[in-house]
């Protein structure tokens, strides 16, 4: 710390004992304290580097600094005391534009107000407990000024109709005091000692100050300021900040007599404190008796308790509620947000959670607390839990637009969509043992609701044929609930108590309802749907987000009463209502996983175990264990596996992007399957499980259809039948190299015997055959003239046999390997 600040330090607090004030003052990349006492004094900065400070105020008892940041969005303090200045500390991130600020110095609690959300909030010094106290009848709410001593706030609206109100410290006994000859009310102090309130206007470019309750209002310095901004008062001296002069000017409290500028060449003077000392509190004994926050009033017994936003005060008036019962669980497109159910004021409160790129769907595990959603740009699903931190990966790999997602909190397993690979998949909430359910037949599949305690799921599908599905949660036994009047089906909901389905639709622009076995289909509404998206349901009401509206809409299910949650809030996407610990139901798989060794999929008829990619399930119908033989095969847009032991485990591999798979091979020593695609014109690689897919080989292919690994050289051979080209690479690809490119007509399938040294291919051009070389390209004979189109070519290593199939004769062949 420099020299002149440790000094000004010093003599700061001489003059606050010898009743000169200091003046402390923002100036949107600073924070400075200037001696008032001296003629245009110099000031020193005590808090440097900041984006936009606006608003400051300062707690004197415990040395701390508060401002607010409207850049940064947030709320921070550091230590201030004749040791220097502190560490800065982000005490309330997560704001709009916090324009005013203000420190309960008795009560210990910070007071702010928001001109973007509309709202005034309370918390502790630290920013815990934060509270919001008023959400309604705000209209950019700006300058905020404490009285402790009587229980009282004060702030100015300078909105559509400005005006000053007050309220006490709690929230209670609201009432304007000024709504005449006012415009743009921006600075706000109070004088303690004659009780009075003073306020300057930057449009009548005034200073009037009234009564505390509004009345006897009077003229302190007439309409010939250019831009007063903000206010503060010591003693019989009022001080304020000028954007227009860029000064801090003064003048005589009664008369408005003795002007003089105290600071002048300030970069952006915003707002200014003065500070007195400490006084008794009735919250400083135990706080008050009060669980969480007490808060001043101006009433007795002169406070009042009361709970962090979205949580209740119990009947006792001291104590709260262990947090929110009821929750609302929003995602935005960079954000989740979460919004207690038990109050009125639907306050949305922002997840810290970073790196969110493209959220859409979110649903809740209310037995561990955990939230879960999608993100569509980062290609994954996410989880935290509801104070945003412990944020995890859980899927990352093969996901690639996951447009829904349903917690099965008994079996605790998590369900998604997936609009990109058009599948329904399953893990473990952890992420493991992964498992495709339904991969066939699915055009857009989006919303996805599950009903673990009957052994059901339902999804919507808004492609070509829009329709509402159910399956069983094994993905099996499928039914099409709805397949007429419907456009786009985005949201879905289970009503479990009244076994109804609700869904809303986009293109229809209506909610309907219908019975769970789909009888009884009726619309509950059917005005201003615009364009719903996020949709969820719990008690009697029906949550929904509309993109065009932007807002957050619930109606009652039985009387169809609206609401409006939140407004003109962008990128609203999904959306999950939900209990915050209770949950109800049961099933087999509750206790011990159902007896499964891994995933417990629960079935209208019973428990049914499934086994994750590459393993499959055993005679005890049970346990899934690692098979021995398997067999791989392509079907264009997918690669599948099937058991050669059980024959009961066909699985699509999860793999995206794959448009014409031909050729396949696979990897034994690293598990990996290898395959090229036609369409693409690549030869790409991945993990049995679908993971870390990549292509090898991208340029210069044309048509490859044959390919085969060689497993001792750790080598990649294909035959394009685009270019007449037999090739190899490294398997990753790299220096790559032609081996056979003369005298080749139309290569097509291709088998190596890597023990032997040997590769066969067949040709398909003018003179159909099959022929040997060297794995080097050298030595090389025709072993089989006169064949048709030899598509497929397989080698019996043990009886040394060569085998192939012809689509012309429509045979199985084969010959020895000589």
């Amino acid at each position: 710390m420099g020299v002149v600040l440790r000094s000004l330090l010093l003599c700061s607090f001489c003059f606050l004992i010898r009743g000169v004030p200091l003046l402390l003052y923002a100036n949107r990349r600073d924070l400075r304290l200037v001696d008032a006492a001296h003629e245009k004094a110099n000031a020193t900065v005590v808090v440097g580097g900041l984006e936009d400070a606006a608003a400051v105020d300062y707690v004197y008892s415990q040395d701390l600094i508060y401002w607010s940041d409207v850049s940064e969005e947030a709320i921070k303090r550091t230590v201030f005391n004749q040791s220097g200045t502190g560490a800065v500390e982000t005490v309330v991130p997560g704001l709009a534009s916090p324009d005013g600020l203000a420190c309960d110095w008795l009560g210990r609690k910070l007071y702010w107000t928001d001109s973007e959300t509309n709202r005034i909030e309370v918390a502790e010094l630290d920013g815990s407990l934060r509270k919001v106290l008023f959400w309604q009848e705000l209209d950019q709410p700006r300058a905020i000024a404490l009285d402790p001593e009587r229980g009282y706030m004060y702030w100015t609206d300078w909105g559509e109709i400005p005006k000053i109100e007050r309220a006490g410290m709690d929230g209670t006994n609201r009432s304007m005091i000024i709504d005449k000859e006012i415009y743009w009310p921006n600075g706000l102090t109070l004088d303690y000692s004659q009780q009075k309130l003073y306020w300057a206007d930057a449009k009548h470019n005034f200073i009037h100050r009234s009564n505390l309750d509004g009345s006897s209002r009077e003229v302190v310095v007439k309409g010939e300021l250019p831009h007063p901004f903000a206010l503060t008062l010591y003693e019989d001296t009022l001080f304020w900040t000028d954007w227009n002069t860029h000064s801090i000017h003064s003048c005589r409290k009664q008369t408005g007599d003795e002007q003089r500028i105290v600071h002048s060449d300030i970069f952006s003077p915003m707002d200014i404190h003065v500070f007195s000392s400490k006084r008794h509190s009735p919250c400083s004994v135990n706080n008050g008796g009060c669980s969480h926050l007490c808060l001043l009033s101006p009433v007795k017994p002169f406070y009042q308790c009361a709970c962090p936003t979205g949580v209740q005060l119990l009947e006792d008036g001291k104590t709260c509620r262990d947090g929110a019962t009821q929750m609302l669980l929003l995602a935005r497109r960079t954000d989740l947000r979460r919004i207690s159910l038990d109050t009125p004021d639907f306050t949305d409160i922002i997840l810290q959670v970073d790196d969110i790129r493209h959220a859409i769907a979110i649903d809740y595990d209310p037995v561990e607390g955990y939230i879960y959603w999608t993100d569509d740009d980062v290609k994954a699903i996410r989880r935290s839990l509801l104070d945003g931190s412990d944020a995890q990966f859980v899927v990352t790999s093969q996901v690639n637009h996951p447009d829904g997602i349903a917690v099965d909190w008994i079996a605790r397993n998590l369900y998604w969509t997936d609009t990109g690979t058009d599948r329904i998949e399953v893990t473990r909430l952890n992420g493991t043992m992964r498992k495709i359910l339904i991969s066939e037949d699915l055009d857009e599949p989006r919303a996805i609701v599950l009903d673990p305690v009957a052994g059901y799921m339902y999804w919507t599908d808004w492609g070509e044929v829009p329709k509402i599905e159910r399956a069983d949660l094994d993905g099996m036994e499928r039914v099409v609930m709805v397949n007429t009047s419907l456009g786009w089906p985005n949201g879905l909901a289970l009503d479990y108590d009244e076994r109804k389905i609700y869904w809303g639709d986009a293109k229809t622009d209506k909610i309907e309802v219908m019975n769970m076995d789909g009888t009884g289909r009726r619309v509950l509404v059917e005005d201003k749907l615009p364009h719903i998206f996020g949709f969820t349901l719990l008690g009697d009401f029906i949550y929904w987000t509309d993109w065009q509206r932007r807002s957050i809409e619930r109606v009652h299910k039985r009387t169809a009463e609206r609401e409006i949650i939140i407004d003109q809030l962008p990128d609203l996407m999904g959306l999950k209502a939900t209990h915050v610990h209770h949950f109800f139901g049961t099933n087999p798989c509750a206790e011990n996983n159902g007896g499964c060794s891994h995933l417990c999929l629960y079935k209208p008829q019973g428990v049914q175990c499934g086994c994750p990619i590459g393993l499959e399930l055993i005679a005890d119908m049970r346990t899934c264990i690692v098979p021995e033989a398997f067999l791989l095969f392509s079907r264009h847009t997918d690669i599948r596996r099937i058991s050669l032991e059980t024959n009961n485990n066909n699985v699509a591999i999860p793999l995206t992007g794959v448009k014409e798979a031909s050729a396949l091979d696979f990897d034994v020593t690293d598990n990996r399957i290898y395959w090229t695609d036609i369409t693409l014109k690549t030869i790409s690689r991945a993990f049995m499980n679908g993971s870390a897919l990549e292509h090898v080989v991208e340029f210069g292919l044309d048509y490859p259809e044959g390919m085969a690994v060689d497993w001792l050289g750790k080598n990649l051979y294909w035959a394009d039948t685009g270019t007449n080209r037999i090739e190899v690479a490294k398997l990753d690809g790299q220096h790559r190299q032609v081996l056979v490119w003369k005298d080749l007509d139309s290569p097509r399938a291709l088998a190596l015997d890597p023990a032997e040294g040997y590769m066969y291919w067949t040709e398909w051009g003018g003179k159909p055959k099959i022929d040997r070389a060297a794995m080097d390209g050298t030595g090389r004979i025709t072993l089989v003239a006169d064949v048709g189109r030899a598509n497929g070519l397989t080698i019996d290593y043990a009886e040394r046999r060569l085998y192939w199939t012809d689509l012309d004769t429509t045979l199985i062949e084969s010959s020895n390997m000589l």
